[in-house]
């Protein structure tokens, strides 16, 4: 059962994780490190949540990593990624991924594509184009349709045309539904991908994973003994704490720093 964390107080949870000898902090960005904006491109981690990532990538045996949607493109655009960064990077669900001191990695993942990338955005513009509010985002795998600026009726009633025209002329490429977002994908790969290609990488024996949306489930069922999910905001989930919004992530990864730089001392 998912319970509150309550800043200030000691939980058991996050403290054996602390201690765990070697960690992966594995965070969603929009609406966990970043609050939800109106413009995809214009997301950034709170400067409170880039300050404890940067700290704790800068602990022994701890890598922080983001793992998002974006394709790999966008994510370093609005991580504000450099190529000597020391975080990590999973992108487009767990499909695109770049390692400190490696920069892209290739990592082996299943292919559903029955259909060009292109033909699809050609079929799909026009369609997202007649709704006021509706925008189209281009994916390395595929594409995503977002209504963060649109009415609900409008949203409604393009992505029940998106759908229609997926389901006629991509029959098996993966569809996620998020907040106010609709994607499609030619990669079957979901975030718990990229919870054991992490785990592999790094030779995890703890795993701390944040998120906010429906997607972000993929990661926390796969989730094993001894690591930590956490949800931001409502919503059903299998993770074991739950804040309420990206400051509170803040709150919740300085705390954890904190344990993690005593345990390490």
């Amino acid at each position: 059962m998912t319970r509150p964390w309550i800043p200030g107080t000691d939980d058991d949870d996050l403290s054996a994780l602390a201690a765990t000898p070697r960690l992966v902090v594995a965070l969603d960005f929009d609406g966990t490190a970043s609050p939800l904006v109106p413009d995809p491109m214009a997301a950034r981690a709170l400067p409170e949540v880039a300050v404890q990532v940067e700290r704790l990538a800068s602990l022994p045996d701890t890598v922080v990593a983001y793992v998002s949607g974006r394709s790999m493109h966008d994510l370093r655009v609005i991580t504000e990624h450099t190529d000597d960064s020391a975080i990590a990077l999973a992108g487009s669900h767990g499909a695109q991924y770049w390692f400190p001191g490696e920069g892209d990695a290739e990592i082996a993942g299943d292919i559903t594509e029955d259909g060009s990338r292109e033909e699809l955005w050609a079929a799909a513009k026009p369609i997202i184009e007649r709704y006021e509010g509706a925008e189209f985002e281009p994916k390395t795998f595929g594409m995503g349709v977002h209504t963060r600026r649109a009415d609900r009726e409008s949203e409604g009633r393009v992505f029940a045309e998106i759908d229609a025209l997926v389901a006629e002329r991509f029959p098996h490429w993966r569809r996620r539904a998020g907040h106010r977002v609709l994607e499609f994908s030619s990669r079957a790969e979901g975030k718990d991908a990229a919870m054991t290609a992490l785990r592999e990488r790094f030779d995890a024996t703890g795993i701390l994973f944040a998120g906010d949306d429906v997607t972000d489930e993929d990661a926390m069922r796969v989730l094993e003994p001894g690591d930590l999910g956490v949800r931001v905001g409502p919503g059903e989930s299998a993770a074991v704490l739950r804040v309420d919004t990206p400051q509170q992530i803040a709150a919740l990864l300085e705390a954890l720093a904190d344990a993690r730089t005593s345990a390490q001392q």
